[in-house]
């Protein structure tokens, strides 16, 4: 690792300033730097190459999960279709069923009333077949009786 006094170390001039002779051999930091970080790029050379494999793998697999979820959601919406049509078929039916149980209960209902009136009817009629040609009779006397001329008394 590197430290604060190497990484300082690259900053000190080579000579004093102005000094007519050289004192010390020129620091090559291109040099250096190339030296110290080629073993380093060298080792990311595979890493870069593994995470574009990486990359492309996942690439791939993505699209082959999207394909996959795309024909699996046209399934589900093809059952859910089908499962529609049947459940719509099923309340149909069953509405059917309720409603003519409905009309038969009405019908069996209105032919207990028509029996009900029909026995209330059979029960009256005597009676008012018999006030009927009771008044029939009363209107036959009335008018068979002669009437009085007027200004005639009867004596």
């Amino acid at each position: 690792m590197l430290t604060l006094r190497s990484f300082l170390e690259r900053f000190r001039p080579a000579g004093t300033p102005g000094a007519a002779a050289q004192r010390g051999v020129p620091a090559d930091r291109a040099a250096d730097q190339t030296a110290e970080l080629e073993p380093l790029l060298a080792l990311l050379d595979d890493v870069e190459s593994t995470a574009a494999s990486i990359r492309h793998d996942a690439v791939a697999d993505a699209a082959r999960r999207h394909t996959e979820a795309a024909q699996e959601a046209a399934a589900i919406v093809a059952r859910a279709h089908g499962s529609a049509d049947a459940a719509r078929a099923e309340v149909t039916a069953r509405v059917r069923r309720e409603a003519q149980d409905e009309a038969s209960a009405a019908v069996a209902a209105g032919e207990e009333r028509v029996a009900a009136l029909r026995a209330r009817v059979t029960a009256r009629m005597p009676a008012y077949v018999d006030r009927v040609v009771d008044e029939v009779r009363m209107l036959v006397r009335e008018l068979a009786e002669p009437t009085p001329e007027p200004g005639r008394d009867r004596s």
